[in-house]
């Protein structure tokens, strides 16, 4: 996954998802949907790809 150095506040701040959920999600606690995965790509102005972490790119 790509790193920017920001806190689970600033990222939250910038895709419109909780603090708790955006926690939970980097716990491996749940995981994320399409739609959540699209507010994440969009508030970090990256490809959605760059959201995956997978040796089959």
């Amino acid at each position: 996954m790509i790193s920017k150095n920001l806190t689970i506040r600033q990222v939250s701040s910038l895709t419109g998802i909780s603090k708790s959920s955006i926690q939970r999600i980097m716990n491996h606690e749940i995981s994320p949907t399409a739609d959540t995965l699209e507010l994440l790509a969009k508030g970090l102005k990256v490809h959605i790809t760059d959201l995956f972490d997978s040796p089959y790119k």
